[in-house]
This record gives structure tokens, C-alpha cells and sequence, in this order.
């Protein structure tokens, strides 16, 4: 979907300076808006909303970070909005107060609930106008942590997010004794519009990590001249950067852990022996986060709300919208810090566990930014000198997986501007059943088939696979037991054990000279029909991607079976991070009627075009162009 123009007049304008010199002169008065300042009482948040009725107030309130106080687009008047805990089983009801002068609306993030609930304006319903309430009410049908957001405008970068705990109707399986919400966001004082239109007059805008001159000469000196200036020729002819990990960098960004930045550092309390469980959220707009506690390892019992058989990991990867609960055990007299480092390294979220107030732990060791490799444009470097090619870099985990990834050649293919890939990759159609492009984990690498994608695609995977078994770009060869997708187990057998009985191709394509992100070329925009499931057939959805980086991908209303390999016990998500030049596939049982939304979590891509919908019916499908 496409960023919408917001021009600011001059009554605007004069209004939000208004509001600022207000705000400065009342900086004394004005408390802390952000409800985790207080949660240091062994609860998950002060006075979380219950019940069968519950209001909440999309608004604007004073927001505080560091010197900076701004105006934040705010849920019930603070960032994160307020924990709302429920119970399975009941029927909720949510009215929405819009105290905005612009549309706004309420996505609830991984439940299963009727089309016209899910919040999606123009796909699932209008919107919410400002000065007026909508209502929505569905009934509770699962447990476990989810969290919810706003889909209009930009919103959600502004601070329009908040946590879901739904309890269970039997027993945890899991035992604790206190527990935290932890939500990671990323927070800029300037407007999505903005940030939205640097990217697109240059996408490496907010990349102040690239290769120096510095590291040219340490190369040099690691390997020899030729090899070195192949590589460097190498990523220039492609018009592509080794060091691309995040569209919008800690240049821009202060990294938040409920609400506080760094230096603010929240912090949960708890007695030596408590068994703690950390419901960690991922509401970041466009950060990935490496998170650890160090010295303390953690018990992965929950992966985007369902239970999973327990693994013990030190460090785990979360994408936008996802979620993972775990649990720690802090035993000695001490303060333990949970560490939140960004994926391209350029700033972290961090909070302390402590047994008393004040307490604090060192931050470890800031670690170095990684490099994207060949590999992770799925090339093949076939017939070519591959010496010093960044080839040494490879993805090997630290804990070997029988479905790790093996080692493929890679074949550098030609930009699309100069035609090279039309001559390449004949058109054929990715978004029907594409079923001689199995994924099942553990399988050779596939070879991409002929096709092309349109001018919306800079480059195509020549080889693509599973790499369920990986850690990901910047985790590999370190000490530490990093969790990945094999991982997930689900508790119990998944209920429907039918085997898929078509498959769905899906390309995730982009073009970064003109920042454009789609699924098979297209920007939303560009497709007209949307992608058909027929009610309740089973089917698996194969992600190919295409582009150099990683892509979470959400399907709102229904769950997701990632295929990884666990047999009966495939754990179901709301949302799948693919990696660069991975084959990712997922079984769906088509159990919800309507048009529902699938889009790449990452903010500015799908505003950008990586955004499909999903039609369920009881119609065949057809064969889609």
C-alpha cells in the first residue's frame, strides 16, 4: 500500500508549535508516559484492562526521550498503549475512541477473529473516522501473548501499539513464578512521511555503517589486492551494499524496551530462585533484534502465542510482530541485564532483572556489524575465481541441524536494468500451484525456474533452499545456543494432519535503487486480483525470496504451519521471517471466510508495495496472471 502525502498547513503548523512551547512549560508537571516505569512489582504492567468491556482512546500526549519532548500519537495516553489481559473463552468488546483529526484503526495481532474485526481499512472495513467510536466485539478463541497495533498511516510508528495476554482456560503448562511483558519498539520524532520519502530518493539514506576506506586496506591485508577488488567491483556492479541489514538505522532510530530508551533502562524485579517468564514483543516498525540475557540462560515455551516444546537457547532473533515467551531462573543477588542488540548492530534496547531498585549490570560487548555474502543473493559463482569473494562467510550454526543449509555454488545474474535477467528468465506464472518446487527442509537447493518479475525486481535467487536450521547473517560462529526455526516444536500434534493437496508460489521481490518492495514483481497497486484459498482446503504457501534481505511475513485470520521438519508437530505462527535467497514453506488450513491481509511486517516495505490480499471462498480457484 502506498505512503500516503500529508502536506501540513500553516494552521497546523502554528497548532504544533503551540503545543510544544505548552509542553515545555509544563515539563515539570508532566509524569512519565509510559506504563513500564512502574512494573517493578513483580506484575506485568500497572493496572492492566480487564473485563468483558474495554475502552481505549487513540489521541495525542506529551512523549519524552532523552531532551526531546514531542507530541506521540498515543493509546489511553501512553507509549506502549495499555496492557490489555483477557481470558479464553470470553466474548470481548473494544470501543475505539478516535480523538484524531485523521482516520485511524485497531489490528489485533494473531488472533483469530471474524473479517470484519480484524481492522484493515480497505480491506476488512473503513476505518475509523476522526470524532467517532467503532465497536468491535469477537469472541476469545485461543491463549498466550500477542500484542496489537494501529494499520493506518503510519501509526504504528508513532506509538499506536500496545500487549495482549490471553490467558488459558486449562493450566499453563509451564511453571513461573513472576512475569514481564517486554516490548521492543523503535522510536524517531520524525514522521513516517519523511522517513518514508528518504528512503525512496536514496534507500542507503539512513546506512552510516558502509565500507571505509579503513577496511579496504584490512581486507587487502587479509587476503590480496585482486581477490579484494573483485569483491568490492563485485557489489558495485550489482548497485547493492554488503552492509544493507536495515533500511532505517539507529541513526534515526532509539531503540525502546517498553516505552524507555537506554539510558532510562527499565527494570523488573524479582527474588533469587524466582523462575521469571519475559513475554517478549517485537512491535518495532522496522528493527530486527538479537536478544540475550547474559549469564542467564532462557527456556523458549511460547513462539508467537502457542505453546512449543520448551528449548533452552542463550539468544534468540525476533522480527517485527513476532513474539517469544521464555523463561530465566536468576539466582544469585544480583542484576541481570536483558540486552536487545539490532541486527545491523547500530544500537540496542536494554533493560535490567534486578532484586531491588537502582540495580543495574554491565552491558556486554558491542559486537561487530555483519556482511552480507554472494549467498545471500542465491548466486553461483560457477566458472569465476570465487577466492576472497566473501564466500568464507558461511551460515554454519553453532549447534548443527539436520536441515542446515549446504553449501551452493552461486552465479551472479545481471541487473535488470540492462535486460540481462529478461534474457535469463522467461516469464512464467510464481503465484499458482507450483508444486516441483517443494520446500520441505533438508531437500538440495532449488535452481530458479524461468520466469521474470517485472521492472519491481532487481534480481532473482538463482539458487534458493531451506535455511529453517540457520541462525541468520550476524549469529553464525558464535558460542552461543541461538534458537531457529527447527527449534519450534509445537506442545501437542498439530489438528489437521492432511497433507497440502496444491501449492502456492509466492516471489518476494524489490528493487532497491527505486525502493520498491512486491510479491512477484507487483506492487500492491499493480495486482489486481487477490491471491485465492478455497474454504477449508489445505494448501502450502512457498515463500521464494528474491531480494538480499530478511522479509516477516504476516497472514492475518489464519494460522500458519511452518514446515520445518518436526513432522506431527509443526508450530504454527502468525508470522515467518525468510531469509535473503531462502525457500520457506507453510501449511494452511483455509478456515476463515473473507479477504484477509498478507503483508511483509517491516513498515515501509509493505507501504511500499509488499502487501497482497487473501480471498477465502468456497469458489475453485482460478489460475491467476
Amino acid at each position: 500500500m502506498d505512503c500516503q502525502n500529508h502536506k501540513i498547513t500553516r494552521r497546523a503548523l502554528l497548532e504544533r508549535i503551540g503545543r510544544i512551547g505548552l509542553m515545555a512549560t509544563l515539563t515539570p508537571l508532566i509524569p512519565s508516559y509510559v506504563w513500564a516505569r512502574t512494573a517493578i512489582n513483580g506484575a506485568t504492567s500497572p493496572s492492566p484492562l480487564k473485563g468483558n468491556s474495554i475502552d481505549l482512546t487513540i489521541g495525542e500526549s506529551p512523549f519524552q526521550i532523552g531532551e526531546q519532548l514531542r507530541m506521540a500519537k498515543t493509546i489511553n495516553g501512553t507509549v506502549p498503549g495499555p496492557l490489555l489481559r483477557l481470558q479464553e473463552g470470553q466474548t470481548i468488546t473494544f470501543n475505539v475512541i478516535n480523538h484524531l483529526k485523521e482516520d485511524t484503526s485497531i489490528h489485533w495481532h494473531g488472533l483469530i477473529l471474524p473479517p470484519d474485526m480484524d481492522g484493515v481499512p480497505g480491506v476488512s472495513f473503513a476505518g475509523i473516522k476522526p470524532a467517532s467510536t467503532f465497536t468491535y466485539r469477537y469472541p476469545i478463541r485461543q491463549s498466550g501473548t500477542y500484542w496489537y497495533h494501529s494499520h493506518s498511516g503510519g501509526q504504528e510508528q508513532l506509538g499506536v501499539y500496545g500487549p495482549i495476554i490471553i490467558d488459558p482456560i486449562e493450566p499453563e503448562p509451564c511453571q513461573y513464578t513472576r512475569e514481564y511483558v517486554v516490548v521492543l519498539s523503535d522510536w524517531t520524532f520524525e514522521s513516517p512521511e519523511v522517513l518514508f520519502a528518504n528512503l525512496k530518493k536514496m534507500p542507503s539514506y539512513y546506512n552510516y555503517q558502509k565500507r571505509a576506506a579503513r577496511e579496504f586496506f584490512t581486507d587487502i591485508g587479509q587476503k590480496d589486492l585482486w581477490s579484494t577488488l573483485q569483491s568490492y567491483l563485485m557489489w558495485d556492479r550489482m548497485r547493492m551494499d554488503p552492509t544493507d541489514f536495515a533500511d532505517v538505522s539507529g541513526y534515526a532510530y532509539t531503540y525502546l524496551m517498553n516505552g524507555l530508551s537506554p539510558e532510562s533502562n527499565w527494570t523488573g524485579r524479582f527474588r533469587p530462585g524466582d523462575k521469571v517468564r519475559l513475554r517478549f514483543i517485537n512491535a518495532g516498525a522496522m528493527t530486527f533484534f538479537d536478544v540475550r540475557l547474559p549469564d542467564l540462560s532462557m527456556t523458549v515455551v511460547q513462539a508467537d502465542g502457542q505453546n512449543v516444546q520448551p528449548v533452552v537457547v542463550d539468544e534468540f532473533r525476533i522480527g517485527p510482530a513476532e513474539t517469544y515467551d521464555v523463561i530465566v531462573n536468576p539466582t544469585e543477588d544480583r542484576a541481570y541485564t536483558i540486552f536487545a542488540e539490532t541486527m545491523d548492530r547500530s544500537g540496542y534496547a536494554r533493560g535490567t532483572l534486578a532484586p531491588r531498585p537502582g540495580m543495574s549490570s554491565p552491558l556486554p560487548e558491542r559486537r561487530p556489524r555483519p556482511l552480507r555474502t554472494m549467498r545471500d543473493m542465491g548466486m553461483s559463482m560457477e566458472g569465476m575465481n570465487m577466492t576472497g569473494m566473501d564466500m568464507e562467510r558461511t551460515d554454519e550454526p553453532s549447534r548443527k541441524s539436520q536441515t542446515s543449509s549446504t553449501h551452493e555454488g552461486m552465479k551472479m545474474l545481471g541487473n535488470p536494468d540492462t535486460g540481462q535477467i529478461h534474457e535469463m528468465n522467461k516469464m512464467s506464472n510464481t503465484s499458482i500451484d507450483d508444486s516441483s518446487h517443494s520446500t520441505i527442509p533438508g531437500v538440495e537447493p532449488v535452481r530458479h525456474g524461468p520466469d521474470h518479475h517485472g521492472t519491481g525486481n532487481q534480481a532473482v535467487a538463482e539458487y534458493s533452499q531451506n535455511h529453517s536450521g540457520v541462525p541468520g547473517r550476524g549469529l553464525e560462529n558464535n558460542d552461543r545456543r541461538v534458537l531457529v526455526y527447527t527449534d519450534l516444536k509445537s506442545l501437542t500434534p498439530y489438528p489437521d494432519q492432511r497433507e497440502p493437496e496444491r501449492e502456492i508460489a509466492l516471489h518476494l521481490t524489490g528493487h532497491m535503487e527505486r525502493y520498491m518492495w512486491s510479491f512477484d514483481g507487483k506492487k500492491f497497486s499493480e495486482a489486481k486480483d487477490p491471491i485465492q484459498f478455497r474454504f477449508g482446503e489445505r494448501l502450502r504457501l512457498t515463500f521464494v525470496n528474491d531480494t538480499m534481505m530478511e522479509h516477516p511475513l504476516h497472514l492475518h485470520g489464519m494460522w500458519m504451519h511452518l514446515e520445518n521438519g518436526t513432522g506431527a508437530y509443526l508450530p504454527r505462527k502468525h508470522t515467518v521471517i525468510v531469509k535473503p535467497a531462502e525457500r520457506l514453506s507453510v501449511a494452511i488450513t483455509a478456515d476463515a471466510p473473507g479477504r484477509w491481509a498478507f503483508h511483509c511486517h517491516l513498515l515501509f516495505h509493505m507501504e511500499a508495495g509488499m502487501f497482497r490480499i487473501v480471498e477465502v471462498t468456497d469458489q475453485e480457484p482460478e489460475r491467476q496472471s
